[in-house]
């Protein structure tokens, strides 16, 4: 069972500051995008080219509650993970601590780029964008133990104030 669980929309920083937090803590981490991409062999951007969002969805599924058993450490979702009940349900029975990483569009935009391998983000992506988020929002929200927000800081930071929340609730 992972110790931190990252989640949040695409350009929050989930993947650096997972790695930011597994330095400090020195823990491994897990990034369930790059897991996907490792067993299809391909891009997360092709997998939904290929073969379909269902399809993506299916593996994801499959990855995120894996892994959220068997990690150790730090884990990191794919923004779009928490849509499925399952992984709703195990992220609101784990002992993890559940991290939101809330990013406001203005800092998601340069980090995104919304131009590459964001597959749900390719036709008007400031609006798809935002259309993510007012239904992901909620459930990143219940689902967290906190909420951090990205926004003009540097992984490293967000990192630290983690711990920071972490060793005060002890």
């Amino acid at each position: 069972m992972p110790l931190i669980v990252l989640i949040g929309p695409p350009g929050s920083g989930k993947t650096s500051v997972g790695k930011a937090l597994g330095k400090l803590l020195d823990l491994p981490v897990r990034d369930t995008d790059a897991i996907v991409e490792s067993i299809e062999g391909k891009s997360i951007s092709d997998i939904f080219l290929e073969d379909g969002e269902i399809k993506f969805r299916e593996v994801e599924q499959n990855v995120v509650l894996g892994e959220l058993e068997r990690t150790e450490g730090i884990l990191s979702l794919g923004g779009g993970s928490v849509l499925d009940p399952k992984v709703q349900e195990k992220l609101l029975n784990s002992s993890a601590l559940v991290a939101f990483l809330d990013v406001g569009i203005s800092n998601a935009a340069p980090r995104v780029g919304f131009n590459r391998d964001r597959p749900l983000l390719t036709v008007n992506p400031r609006q798809q964008w935002i259309a993510l988020m007012e239904v992901r929002r909620p459930i990143y929200e219940r689902l967290a133990w906190r909420k951090f927000s990205t926004d003009d800081l540097k992984p490293m930071e967000v990192a630290k104030e983690i711990i920071r929340e972490m060793d005060a609730g002890k």
